[in-house]
C-alpha cells in the first residue's frame, strides 16, 4: 500500500497490474480491501488503483467540517497525483456518490464510470424520509459501547456472505473509525445529486444486484432513464456487495465495458 499527500491528508491505496488505469472507490464502512477481487482479476490487462477514503484504512482521519465535496476533491487530486487523469471510476454503494459529486466538481478527471449498487445520496435517490432514518439509525449504532459497534448493515448479501470473503469483511469492519464513518454517512444522507445524473457525458455502466435490498433495482431503473447513454446490468441471485457476492460475473462486466470505453 502507498500513500500521496493531497490537501494535507496523507492517503492511501493500493495500485497493481499493468496497462490502462482505472480507478475503485470503496463503499462505507470499508476501505480499498474490499476490492480485492478485482485487484486480482483485472491486473492482468489494466493499473487497478484502490483509494482509502479519508478516515478509512491507511489514511488520515477526516478533519472537523468534511464534507462530499472534500472527498470529491481528495479523490481528483490522488487521480491528478497519480498521473492517470483522466481516468475510468468505478465506485460501490457510497462511492457512487462520492464519484457523481466528483463528475460534478471535476469532470476533466473522468474518462468513463462504473456505478454499482449506488445513490444519487440516500436523500437523492430514497427520498427524504428514508435518508433521515437510515441516519437516526447510523447514530444509533455508534451510541452503542464501543465494543458492541458493527457496522454490518443487514441487506448487504443475498444470502450469507461468501464465506472467503468474511475474514476480509471481519478486518475491515474492525478498521472503522466510527467518527469516520458518521461524516461519510452524513454527507450520504444529506446528498442530493439526483440533477447531477442529466449532466453525465462520459460512458456510464450500471451494475446492480437483483436482489439488492439496500438500492433497490428502482434506483438502477432512475439511473439508467436519466443518465444519457448509460447501460444497465442486473446480476442474479445478488444483493447490495455485487463486486464480492459475484465477482466473476461482476469482472466480466468491469472488464468488457473498460475494454469497450477505458
Amino acid at each position: 500500500m502507498d500513500t500521496v499527500e493531497v490537501d494535507g491528508l496523507r492517503l492511501a491505496y493500493r495500485r497493481t497490474g499493468h496497462g490502462r488505469a482505472v480507478v475503485f472507490v470503496h463503499g462505507g464502512a470499508e476501505d480499498g480491501r474490499v476490492w480485492a477481487p478485482q485487484l486480482d482479476a483485472l491486473s492482468d490487462e489494466f493499473t487497478v488503483i484502490a483509494w482509502d477514503e479519508p478516515g478509512a484504512g491507511g489514511s488520515d482521519d477526516v478533519p472537523d467540517g468534511f464534507g462530499l465535496s472534500d472527498y470529491a476533491d481528495c479523490l481528483a487530486g490522488l487521480i491528478r497525483a497519480l498521473g492517470v487523469s483522466p481516468t475510468p471510476v468505478v465506485g460501490l454503494s457510497w462511492g457512487t456518490t462520492v464519484i457523481l459529486e466528483l463528475y460534478r466538481r471535476h469532470p476533466e478527471v473522468v474518462r468513463s464510470i462504473v456505478l454499482a449498487d449506488g445513490y444519487a445520496g440516500w436523500r437523492g435517490s430514497l427520498g427524504a424520509e428514508e435518508a433521515d432514518a437510515r441516519l437516526a439509525g447510523v447514530c444509533a449504532a455508534l451510541a452503542q459501547p464501543e465494543e458492541r459497534f458493527d457496522p454490518t448493515l443487514p441487506g448487504l448479501f443475498a444470502a450469507d456472505p461468501p464465506a472467503r470473503f468474511v475474514p476480509l469483511l471481519e478486518a475491515m469492519a474492525a478498521d472503522v473509525r466510527p467518527s469516520s464513518i458518521l461524516t461519510a454517512l452524513t454527507a450520504m444522507a444529506r446528498a442530493d445529486l439526483s440533477h447531477v445524473l442529466p449532466t453525465v457525458g462520459v460512458p456510464t455502466l450500471l451494475i446492480w444486484g437483483a436482489l439488492d435490498a439496500r438500492s433497490p433495482l428502482s434506483v438502477a431503473y432512475e439511473f439508467e432513464r436519466r443518465i444519457p447513454g448509460a447501460s444497465l446490468a442486473v446480476i442474479p441471485d445478488c444483493g447490495h456487495v455485487s463486486n464480492l457476492q459475484a465477482p466473476g460475473p461482476f469482472n466480466d462486466l468491469v472488464r468488457g465495458f473498460l475494454q469497450r470505453h477505458g
